[in-house]
């Protein structure tokens, strides 16, 4: 096992155990600094067998069960999603203004490794252990913000943008729409502060993204495409990190108006039409940025542009073309995306299936999501809504391994 993988069962373990690293650390005899290092992968090529033997005693579980393959997929429970929420409503997170009695915030290089390492494990398909992460990272970056002064008040003010993207981003994977839209509003403002245009491109298209999954998506549409071109000269000179985010607001431009030609009985059509067009503008930008990469953890690069394009075509209902679209991806392309990406393209892929009348391929689909980040499937509340229409319409030869996956998905029977 490596270090990467040792560290992530450790955070994982310490996590469910509702252990502070302060408190592992101290249990461990090691500093802070010392467990950031050891769950972040950053510690030795191969765990000693004695860390790994310590750790095991001080999480409270055998060796064999710390190190093993497979971890049980636990959903969030709805008190950390509370606990969120009631981090988003506290009166010094809302207005920023700590009173002298506030604990002194962390400095800004220790909370932007806290951040990296929550938004590796969302990139990995780790969602639950977000619950108990984000409001601890909500508190401290608002604190860092109201403390420091200068250069690193605009970093503090960067990272509580990226903290709240988090927390939106997470709340669409927990399917609770109403607080992505709080924390993507929380975001652009913070964004505002840290008068860098890259981190103010980010936060609007987790916005767009909010809003469109909050049933607002043409209002969505028009917000990104306001921000692209408010951004846009300030982007291009930005450089790869600039191309990245712009591109990300026109594949949000894409979904948003996908999404309101589902929802207009009126004239659906004049919202699809729009579709093609914000698809081609971002694929000029991943052109310009010339390979896939995750700058500011966007996925962005020719291959996430056709993930965003299957997915407007099942958004559009148009599964045969999401299917084909799918089923152009390189592999190789595909294999380097973090497991998140992936794993979502494949639901898609299912619900397209699903569309084209390839149920038994569908099924077999969302079983090699699951397998890739068992979260996507069995916890999402969209991914789930797809199995139990799976199970509804009949899945011919796949109905076992429909049943079972069911099961996993904690659906009734």
């Amino acid at each position: 096992m490596d270090s990467f993988q040792f560290g992530r069962r450790v955070n994982y373990w310490r996590t469910r155990r509702r252990m502070s690293r302060q408190e592992f650390a101290y249990l461990m005899g090691k500093s802070l600094r010392w467990v950031e290092e050891l769950e972040g992968g950053r510690r030795q090529a191969d765990p000693q067998l004695s860390v790994m033997r310590l750790a095991a005693l001080r999480l409270g579980i055998t060796l064999e069960r710390l190190i093993a393959d497979v971890i049980d997929t636990e959903c969030v429970e709805e008190s950390e999603i509370d606990a969120v929420r009631r981090a988003l409503h506290r009166h010094d997170v809302i207005t920023g203004a700590c009173d002298e009695s506030s604990a002194e915030p962390p400095p800004v290089e220790q909370l932007r490794r806290s951040l990296t390492y929550a938004r590796t494990g969302f990139q990995a398909g780790h969602f639950a252990q977000l619950g108990s992460a984000i409001p601890t990272l909500l508190v401290d970056a608002t604190r860092a913000a109201q403390h420091h002064r200068g250069d690193d008040q605009l970093t503090a003010f960067e990272l509580l943008s990226l903290t709240l993207e988090l927390t939106e981003a997470a709340a669409i994977k927990w399917g609770d729409t109403e607080m992505a839209l709080i924390a993507g509003h929380r975001a652009v403002a913070a964004a505002e502060r840290s008068e860098n245009p890259v981190i103010m491109a980010s936060a609007a298209r987790h916005l767009g993204d909010a809003m469109t999954n909050h049933g607002q998506a043409a209002a969505a549409a028009e917000f990104v495409l306001a921000s692209a071109h408010r951004l846009q000269a300030e982007l291009l000179r930005s450089g790869p990190d600039g191309f990245s985010v712009l591109g990300m607001l026109y594949l949000k431009a894409a979904m948003a108006v996908a999404a309101a030609a589902e929802a207009d009985d009126d004239n659906p059509a004049a919202h699809a039409r729009r579709v093609p067009g914000f698809l081609d503008e971002a694929d000029e930008y991943a052109d310009r940025l010339g390979a896939d990469g995750n700058r500011l953890w966007t996925s962005f690069g020719p291959t996430n542009v056709s993930l965003y394009r299957v997915a407007t075509h099942v958004q559009l209902s148009e599964g045969a073309d999401a299917v084909a679209v799918a089923a152009g991806i390189p592999t190789e392309a595909f294999n380097n995306l973090p497991k998140e990406r992936r794993a979502h393209l494949l639901a898609d892929r299912a619900l397209g299936e699903m569309q084209a009348g390839q149920r038994g391929k569908a099924v077999d689909t969302l079983l090699a999501a699951e397998e890739l980040a068992p979260e996507e499937v069995q916890c999402r509340p969209r991914t789930k809504t797809t199995v139990e229409n799976l199970r509804l319409l009949g899945a011919g030869s796949a109905e076992g391994r429909l049943r079972s996956l069911a099961d996993r998905c904690g659906l009734p029977r």
